[in-house]
Parts: structure tokens; sequence; C-alpha cells
């Protein structure tokens, strides 16, 4: 299911249907022209991430593959994500393990055409943790801690740190937050480049940042996001081939244009 266009203060609000007993719709999203806001919806879990939650999030990804938006991912009340929801955990085994439940959807999520921005607060631990780390731009509140314990819950972090957190923060220091479990502060986060910025309000300023991303030209973001997902030994060919469509684009040429016509004023 896709939305129509909507004007920027015109958004549709839409709940996720929980199957599993809840009174409240695991995930909400608010639909707006040029982005969507998704907001994990269990207060009295710390917003948790359960099945349904995964479920959600692969519907609304299915939605953005087919018609790309800027996606901010946000947690109702004061947590972002306390973890996976530990009473599933506990109860699965070694097929559902194999099934890469949270990596495939933190996956698919990482790989939308468009930005994808986690305005984090609170609690983001565990699965928390990996779900933020799939966002392309990360940004808290004073209040986050964020981290990976799962070895002591006797588990690893098996859906998406070990592949991303390297990639962010670097190796040495990826090593030593997820062989030792420790949680980061945010000024910690932000000294490690594992979020760009810290402010009371982090849904406004990712509303800030997707206002600025609805500017540009989105074909040209959505290439700018396909090459930074390339091994880097790939990128001198993808440049020059996304380039080249760019060059020939209409887009292209009447931005130019209005650009050197401004200039000439």
């Amino acid at each position: 299911m896709t939305s129509q266009p909507l004007a920027p203060d015109e958004p549709v609000i839409r709940a996720r249907e929980e199957t599993h007993g809840e009174a409240e719709a695991p995930l909400l999203t608010e639909h707006h022209a040029d982005r969507v806001v998704a907001t994990l919806n269990r207060l009295d879990h710390r917003n948790a991430i359960n099945k349904a939650t995964i479920d959600a999030l692969h519907d609304l990804c299915a939605e953005l593959e087919q018609r790309p938006k800027t996606l901010i991912i946000t947690g109702a009340g004061p947590h972002f994500a306390g973890g996976a929801d530990i009473a599933e955990l506990r109860d699965r085994r070694a097929a559902e393990a194999k099934q890469g439940i949270n990596l495939t959807a933190f996956q698919r999520i990482h790989a939308l055409p468009m930005p994808v921005i986690a305005a984090l607060s609170g609690y983001a631990l565990g699965g928390g943790a990996e779900l933020a780390y799939a966002a392309d731009i990360r940004i808290a509140s004073p209040t986050l801690k964020i981290g990976n314990p799962e070895p002591g819950l006797g588990i690893i972090a098996a859906a998406g740190a070990t592949l991303r957190l390297p990639e962010i923060i670097g190796h040495a220091r990826a090593a030593e937050l997820l062989l030792t479990g420790r949680t980061l502060t945010a000024e910690e986060a932000l000294a490690y480049g594992l979020i760009t910025s810290i402010t009371d309000n982090p849904l406004a300023e990712a509303h800030a940042i997707a206002d600025r991303i609805a500017k540009l030209e989105p074909r040209a973001v959505q290439h700018t996001k396909t090459v930074l997902h390339t091994p880097k030994q790939d990128q001198p060919k993808i440049i020059g081939e996304l380039q080249a469509e760019l060059f020939d684009s209409d887009a292209k040429m009447r931005r130019m244009t209005a650009f050197l016509e401004r200039k000439t004023r």
C-alpha cells in the first residue's frame, strides 16, 4: 500500500496492527509528501522490538522501495528502543537464529533508496542500537544510552552491529564496544562519530535535515547514497555510470540553468 502525494503539513498517520495481544500498534507511520516518520510504539516495553515490529518495518520498506521518501525513525516516549524483545528471543532456537529475523529487516532499511535518519533518545540498546546503525544519519538527545550488551545475555549482536559499527566508528572502537558490551553516553557517541549531533529535540532536528534533503534533486540524493553503499574498489565505475545518467537528465539542465540565471541578476 502506498500513499498519495500530500502537502508537507498534511500528514497521514497509520498504525500497523499488533497481532500478539497488545492494545497499541507496534509502529506508527506518519506520511508526508517527501518523508515518512516511523515511531516505535511499545511504551510499556521501552519500545522493545518484537516480531510484530519487524513485520511492520518490512511493510513500510515495501512502500518506500516502490515510492522512495526520506525515512525518520524514532521512538515513542523517552526511549528509542530498549532492545529486542527478550521474551521472544528466549523462546527462539537455532532455526530462528539462522533466519536472521531482525538482521533481514535492518538490512532492508539500510538499503532504502532515500536517506534514513534516526532520532534517538534514552535507551538504544541491543536490537535498538542495531536499528539505529542501519540509518544513514543519527542524531540524539542528551539522554542517549547506546550499545550492545548481547554477550551478557548469552548471544551475539547479530542484527547488523558487527557489519556496520566498524564502518561507522572504526574497527578498534567497534571491537572494544562489542566485546565488552559497554554502553555509550550521548557525549561519548558524539566523540566516537556514532551520532552527528546532540539536541534537546532530535525529532525536530531530523525534520530540519529532511527539509534540507527535500530541496535537493531526489535522483541525485539516491545516487549519492548508492555510491556510499558501494565497496570502495567498485566506486569509480559506478560513479561514472550514475553521473552519466544525471548529466543527461532534465533536472540537471533545469537546476543548473536556474543557478546561472540567478547568478547573472
